[in-house]
Parts: C-alpha cells; structure tokens; sequence
C-alpha cells in the first residue's frame, strides 16, 4: 500500500509508521488505542475497481460482515487473546484491525534464534488458554502462526490473527466456492508454504495440530514439515512426513501428541493447558535468562 505517518483509513485509522505492504500500525482516533491493520487485496470484481468514496460492492461488503461476526462472537474478555476491532474496505483492500499492545511478534523473536523449551512452554500456555476461550466459545482459530503471536514486554504471549484468519478463509470460499482445486489453489496463493495454515482438518482439532506445529518451531527454530512450496508441504502433511518431535526435548512427547494425523486421538486445549501447569511447576530456574535477554535487546524504544 502507498501512504505513510498521517494517513487517515475509513475515518478512523491514522498511520503512526511507514507500512509495509499489507500491514500497517495505527492509532484509532475514536478510542485513543493502537491497533495493527492487515489487508487482503481484493480482486476487481469485489473491489469494482472503486472510488474510496463509492458504496462498498455486495460481495466485499459479505466478507466485512463475515469478519464482524466472528469478531463479535470472540471472547474478547480472554486477557491472552488480542481483541479485533473490526473490518472494512477501502480501495482494493480488505483490512482486518485488532488491538495491538507494545512488544514484538514471535516471528520477529523467532529470526534471532530458537526459544529454550521451558521458556516455549510458557508461551504455549498463554497461548492455549486463549484457544480454549474460543473453543468454549463454539469457534476455532485457523491462523495460529508466529506471525499471528505477540510476545508483550512483560513477556506474556497474546494471540492475535483471528480476524485476518477468518477473512482469508472467506475470501478463498468465496472465489473459489466451498471445496475442490479452486479453493485450494486460492488459498494456497493467499496463504502460502506456512504449515501451521495446513492442518488435514479444521475446528479445535486443527487449532491444536497448529499449535503442535509452532511449538516445535518455537524449539528448534523451523518448521517440523518442508516449507518450499504449497504443494510440497501439503503433501508432507498427508503423509505424515516430519522432522521427529524428539527435538522438542521435555516438549517432545507433547508435540508428538499434538501432531497425530488423527485429530481424536490429539490432546485438547484444556488437556494441553494442565499438562503444561505440571510441567511449568517442575521448571528450573531461571527460565529463560538468555532468551529473556534477546528479547529485551529487541524491543522498540519508546516513542
């Protein structure tokens, strides 16, 4: 996207950074928050091709209204899970917004090297106490990755992406309809080689073969699946082709776990949630000094 430091989006949204292409910080001027905004570009046919200050076309304005429902029916009571803020169009561009508080995306974390496995631990924990409040809440993430994580300054992990999840899914149904080779080959463009996207099946289950996957990656600083190409990893994934999860160390057995290809026989969220308040409790001390450390020496400075 073009524009910078300034730029106001649907009247609301002043830019306090130079964006990247489909992402960009802001200030919501109604609350006074900072939030992130991500985009989805839009192909002519839903977007029209339109003036910013033409009515929303039908098809788009679906997909807003699909992303503001699941937005609404979130728990955003849950203090481990990013609230969404909203969604809305403008030019060729779906943007999804949530809240963002100061710290750093484990992908960023992630590029200075791996996360010790006690330390992984805690991240997970946050992590799927927040799956289990959507869980319990009738719905499912599908866009648990690095990328989708905020480590906060003071070292908690909230997870975020639900919104931009949920309007990637939507647009790949509605261009290329509920299944089949079309879906896929959509999806594949928007989403990418990224395995936790991947899982054979959706729902909680799915949510928590992710989860199995970015633990993994938290640990020793890759993916458990070749991540070259959509088609190499999808396949990698059917036929259960991975790095073995011994490398997890004392995570090993529940990544293993958490990466059956048969989601009845994965442990849930809450079985996940009190399998890791035991093994926390057992931690030694201190957890994560030289982690802790990186992650200090990456945080932004203060404005």
């Amino acid at each position: 996207m073009r524009g910078g430091p300034g730029q106001l989006l649907a009247g609301r949204y002043r830019l306090t950074d130079r964006p990247e292409p489909l992402r960009a910080l802001a200030v919501d001027e109604r609350t006074g928050e900072s939030v992130l905004l991500r985009a989805l570009e839009l192909p002519a046919l839903l977007a029209g091709g339109r003036d910013p200050d033409e009515p929303v076309p039908a098809q788009a304005d679906r997909l807003v209204r699909r992303v503001a429902a699941v937005g609404s029916a979130a728990p955003s009571w849950h203090p481990r899970l990013l609230r969404g803020v909203g969604a809305f169009v403008e030019g060729e561009l779906l943007w999804t917004v949530e809240e963002r508080p100061r710290g750093q995306s484990l992908a960023e974390l992630l590029a200075a090297g791996p996360v010790p496995p006690y330390r992984a631990a805690e991240l997970v924990a946050d992590l799927v106490g927040a799956l289990r409040a959507l869980h319990e809440a009738g719905l499912s993430h599908g866009n648990l990755t690095a990328e989708s994580v905020l480590v906060c300054e003071d070292g908690a992990a909230m997870l975020g992406g639900l919104l931009a999840g949920v309007a990637e899914e939507a647009l790949a149904e509605d261009l290329g309809g509920p299944g089949g080779r079309r879906r896929y080959d959509v999806r594949a463009t928007l989403v990418g080689p990224v395995a936790e996207r991947w899982p054979l099946d959706g729902g909680p289950a799915g949510d928590c073969w992710a989860l199995g996957v970015l633990l993994q990656r938290m640990v020793t600083g890759r993916s458990p699946f070749p991540e070259g190409t959509v088609p190499e990893l999808v396949t990698a994934v059917r036929d259960g082709r991975r790095e073995p999860s011994a490398v997890c160390g004392p995570l090993a057995s529940l990544a293993e776990r958490l990466l059956r290809p048969d989601p009845t026989l994965r442990p849930t969220a809450e079985a996940v949630r009190g399998e890791l308040a035991e093994l926390l409790a057992g931690a030694p001390e201190p957890v994560d000094e030289e982690w802790a450390a990186r992650a200090v020496e990456l945080k932004p400075e203060a404005p």
